[in-house]
Parts: structure tokens; sequence; C-alpha cells
């Protein structure tokens, strides 16, 4: 890479003046090469919905879904499937996915992610949340060059700005707040920041659960065991930021839609009808 490409590309990160924005224009060429590869955990028994990988989505099971957006990004080598259930890696198998087992007890999909990575050859890691049927492919391209472009750091995550009151409010969307150079400096269900007074300006933002991690920071953090404030908001994240290690937040545009509930399925649906 170029001397002018490589300043270019730091910039977007060390640039103290400026939040880190993730761009609708590939960043393939304007980065480091790097081997990448993206792990989707899946699991069958999700308490608020049995099943929910092979519930079908316009004809389709949800964890297909997944896979097929996945499989459009440029940054991505790889993408695996990491599951404990047969049913669900019988699907994968029978639309071309690739399949590992994981153990049962695996406490997250993190965990999952650790373990594949541990057996595989690949710089960074692409943890994607296996209820996410409408993640653009673009917002993994650019959460992988946002990380390969800082070497100091090991963990980053995307954001998008909150606009409506009534998703602020809702626990279930997380919120993150960050520096001035993108690095997270907490995450919550609570709205945060807090405006104390009404005439001040304030930015929210939602946190889109997609992660990028080294390899070896990955296999480091799922060694580390639950921090306080993880288990009091139930937020995996903090236990970064408790041990002292940083999140880079890039800031993207686009949303995200999961499928949390069978209601989910309409909403996924509709937009798929009325998206070009």
């Amino acid at each position: 890479m170029d001397g002018m490409l490589r300043a270019e590309c730091l910039s977007r990160n060390y640039n103290s003046h400026a939040l880190p924005i993730v761009s609708n224009t590939p960043l393939l060429l304007q980065c480091p090469p790097v081997k990448t590869l993206g792990v989707i955990p899946s699991r069958y028994g999700a308490q608020r919905f049995p099943g929910k990988p092979l519930a079908l989505i316009a004809g389709k099971p949800l964890v297909q879904r997944v896979y097929e957006q996945a499989r459009l990004a440029r940054r991505l080598d790889a993408i695996v499937v990491a599951t404990d259930d047969e049913r669900i890696a019988a699907a994968v198998r029978g639309f071309g996915g690739e399949v590992v087992m994981t153990p049962p007890d695996c406490p997250s999909g993190t965990d999952r992610a650790a373990l594949v990575a541990g057996e595989r050859d690949a710089d960074i890691i692409v943890n994607i949340q296996g209820d996410e049927p409408l993640m653009r492919p673009e917002m993994i391209d650019s959460l992988v060059d946002g990380l390969a472009a800082d070497a100091g750091c090991g963990m980053a995550t995307l954001a998008r700005r909150i606009e409506s009151p009534e998703l602020l409010a809702n626990p279930n969307v997380v919120k993150v707040v960050f520096a001035a150079n993108g690095n997270a400096l907490y995450f919550s269900r609570h709205p945060i920041p807090y405006v104390r007074d009404a005439a001040a300006a304030a930015a929210h933002y939602k946190h889109l659960g997609i992660y990028a991690y080294r390899r070896e920071f990955l296999l480091k953090f799922v060694a580390l065991p639950p921090s306080p404030l993880e288990k009091t908001e139930k937020l995996e994240q903090l236990r970064a930021l408790e041990n002292g290690f940083s999140i880079k937040v890039l800031v993207t545009s686009h949303d995200s839609v999961g499928v949390d509930t069978p209601e989910d399925i309409k909403l996924v649906e509709n937009i798929l009808r009325t998206t070009p």
C-alpha cells in the first residue's frame, strides 16, 4: 500500500476532531489485506423463540438469510455457522454453507466464535449475529476495515444515531457513548448520555450487535471472567471496558432489524418486499 493511501486509512480512526464514519463506499482497496473469518453463532434453544434459526423468512430459514447476506461482504475470506444443534447443521449443509459443531454448554455466541477462531488461521474474526437477516454487507466490510486500520485496537463494533424517542427509551435497544477518537466510553440499556438541560443538544447512538476481533484478543477476551457491570447490564462487551481494553465504535448510516420473536418475522418480510 502506498503511503498516501495508508495515511488516509489511518486518519479515519486517529483524527481526534472527527468521529469515524462508516462510508457507503467499499474500502477494500484502501486498507491492508488481512485474513478474515465470519462466524455466525446459531443455537436452537432461544428462550423467547425456540427453533428461531430455522424459522422461515420469505421461504428461507433465518440462518440462511444471515449467511447469504454475509456472503456478499467483500472483506470476508470465509464464513462458518457455529452451532451445537444437528438440525441447524443439516439446514446449513443443505444450502451449501459451512458449519462447525460446538459444545452445547457454550455460554455465549462469542464463546462459539472463539472456539472456531482457535482452530482457524485468520487475523480478524467477525462475530455476526445469527438473528440479523438484514445486516448489510457494507457494514461488515467497513467494520473489518476500521479494525484493520487501527493496529492498537483488538475489538470494533458499529453504532447508528438514534432519531426516535421510543428507541431511546427501549431497554432492548442498547445505547453507546464514545470518545472523540471513536473509542467506546460505555454501553447501557438506559438512555445515555442523560440530558439534564433540555436546551442542550445531545446525540444518542444505538449499538448494533456485530463485532470484529483480532484473533489473539478474542481468545484472551473469552478467558476473562464475567465482570460486575457486564452482569448488571447483561452486556458482554462491558467486560472488555472493565478490563481496560478499547472498543472502536464506527458510526454507520445503516440499520439492522433483529428477529427476537415470531412477530418480528412479518416485519422483516415486509422490509424485504419493499426494499429494492
